[in-house]
């Protein structure tokens, strides 16, 4: 067994996913992004403990990331507001509450994204970190970037992440 199995296998099988998206603009019958965030972790064997839509104000996203963390999420995946404009705020509500960043996530986000939207993808301030036991990632809005990061970074390696984290 290589170490990189040694370690996954430390990792949880099911995971306690939360959704929150930020947003101003969308309803939760509109909010396509996190309703493939949570079809994604459930057709991989997660379950889903919370989805909620936050308004872009740094106070109800941190909350709303605190109050589902509580509640027992594993992995909270925040999407919308990753951006630069100006209501663009939860990466700024996000950050005071990671103990560890994983700078490797949004530098390999950006890469993947380079290859779909090219230049675009440095507008992307998509972050993740450690809070006590659990992970927060950070997301653009956009349902091809939900798609990218669950497929390709989040769902691959939260369990090796948390047993990392866990140990």
């Amino acid at each position: 067994m290589s170490t990189v199995e040694e370690h996954k296998s430390y990792g949880p099988r099911h995971i306690a996913f939360a959704v929150l998206t930020a947003s101003d603009s969308r309803t939760e019958d509109e909010d396509e992004s996190g309703s493939r965030i949570v079809a994604m972790a459930t057709e991989a064997g997660h379950r889903v403990v919370g989805q909620r839509l936050v308004p872009d104000e740094v106070s109800a996203i941190r909350s709303a990331v605190e109050d589902v963390l509580k509640a027992g999420a594993d992995v909270v995946v925040l999407n919308g507001g990753s951006g630069f404009a100006p209501r663009d705020v939860s990466v700024e509500a996000v950050i005071p509450l990671l103990g560890r960043v994983i700078e490797g996530f949004g530098e390999l986000f950006r890469s993947l994204s380079f290859q779909q939207v090219g230049a675009a993808a440095m507008l992307s301030q998509a972050i993740a970190g450690v809070v006590g036991q659990s992970v927060v990632f950070v997301l653009p809005g956009s349902p091809k970037a939900v798609e990218l990061a669950m497929a390709e970074l989040i769902l691959p390696e939260a369990g090796h992440l948390l047993g990392q984290i866990r140990r």
